[in-house]
């Protein structure tokens, strides 16, 4: 299940009991989230304390945020204090929180990934002390403002060297490049019904390049799906929409909108152009009516129980390998337990 990034000023008991049913139906994993908020790895530190089993992934953990270093530092932490129960997400983000919150160049998405995740598995490896030169990172330091005392340095302890690392990837090139070099792919408003169009030969790239055989067998595909469980299917939309309007609409600039893109991809141009128009005019309201129905079905899972379960087959279908079920509705999280645990 996915908390998503939400305000955790208001405590955090519930949070914890309903990981804790969770872990009592069954489920795999929590994932927290965080945008420019509250961080992800606070909440879930919290929420393996009060678990025993259930995994934790950061769902994401934003890139220009940490250094390479850090981010494994605090993976190895997190994971060594949890027992082996870690999951660590990355994603870039977009240019507005890259530039406008981080204060970092958005520069090259792909080849600063790359050598991000590069970093970060030298870390864990522990194999040899880090040293990595290359267009985004300098390791030791030399450049301007240095000291020349810098020296490459292993990291204290003995993290678990395979430990798991996904990507967040919308765009083909970054899904691509998430097969090539990650455990597992994080998408967001997947449809399991776009999945061999959309996704697909980028997959196939990416475990091309990968090498050693690697294959879908290999790689977790693992989308964060909204479930909403009630008899007025309308109605549960309705939750969908304004998130929906919110990232196609909102998140980016016209001509720079990656989910608006994807939008596009899937077959639904003249309505992304539309909720981007109305939402960037400010009128928020009417870009939420101007979500489709049929892209709400696409990517979410809502309506009476059998409704749901009738829906579910095109994700077994697709290949899905885990569902993060997001929303913390209790009938919801029961019932996907009963569907496919």
């Amino acid at each position: 299940m996915n908390f998503g990034y939400q305000d955790w000023g208001a405590g955090l008991g519930n949070a914890v009991a309903q990981a804790q049913e969770a872990e009592r139906l069954g489920y795999d994993s929590v994932w927290t989230a965080e945008a420019y908020g509250t961080d992800c790895i606070t909440p879930l530190t919290w929420l393996l304390a009060h678990t025993e089993r259930i995994r934790g992934g950061s769902a994401i953990m934003q890139m220009p945020a940490r250094t390479p270093a850090m981010t494994a530092m605090t993976a190895a932490t997190l994971d060594l204090m949890s027992g082996g129960r870690f999951l660590l997400g990355l994603g870039l983000s977009g240019p507005q929180v890259v530039e406008g919150w981080h204060g970092q160049p958005y520069g090259k998405p792909l080849a600063k990934t790359r050598e991000y995740v590069d970093i970060v598995r030298t870390i864990l490896r522990r194999e040899e002390p880090l040293e990595h030169h290359g267009e985004h990172y300098e390791i030791p330091y030399s450049g301007p403002g240095a000291t020349g005392l810098g020296k490459p340095l292993k990291i204290i302890g003995r993290p678990r060297a395979d430990l798991p690392i996904y990507v967040a990837a919308i765009g083909p090139k970054n899904v691509e490049l998430a097969a090539e070099i990650a455990d597992g792919w994080l998408p967001i408003f997947f449809s399991p019904y776009q999945l061999a169009e959309t996704y697909g030969a980028g997959l196939e790239a990416g475990f091309a390049k990968a090498g050693n055989d690697k294959s879908r067998a290999d790689f977790d595909i693992a989308p964060s799906v909204t479930v909403l469980v009630g008899d007025d299917i309308d109605a549960l939309r309705g939750f969908v929409k304004p998130v929906t309007a919110l990232y196609v609409g909102g998140m980016g600039a016209r001509g720079r909108n990656f989910y608006n893109d994807l939008a596009c991809r899937f077959g639904y141009e003249a309505a992304a152009k539309e909720i981007q128009d109305l939402y960037l005019d400010g009128k928020k309201q009417e870009a939420t009516a101007a979500v489709p129905d049929e892209l709400v079905d696409e990517i979410a899972l809502v309506g009476p129980k059998e409704r749901i379960a009738e829906r579910l087959e095109p994700w077994r279908e697709a290949g899905v390998t885990t569902m993060v079920v997001l929303g913390q509705q209790p009938e919801a999280l029961r019932l996907m337990a009963e569907l496919t645990l």
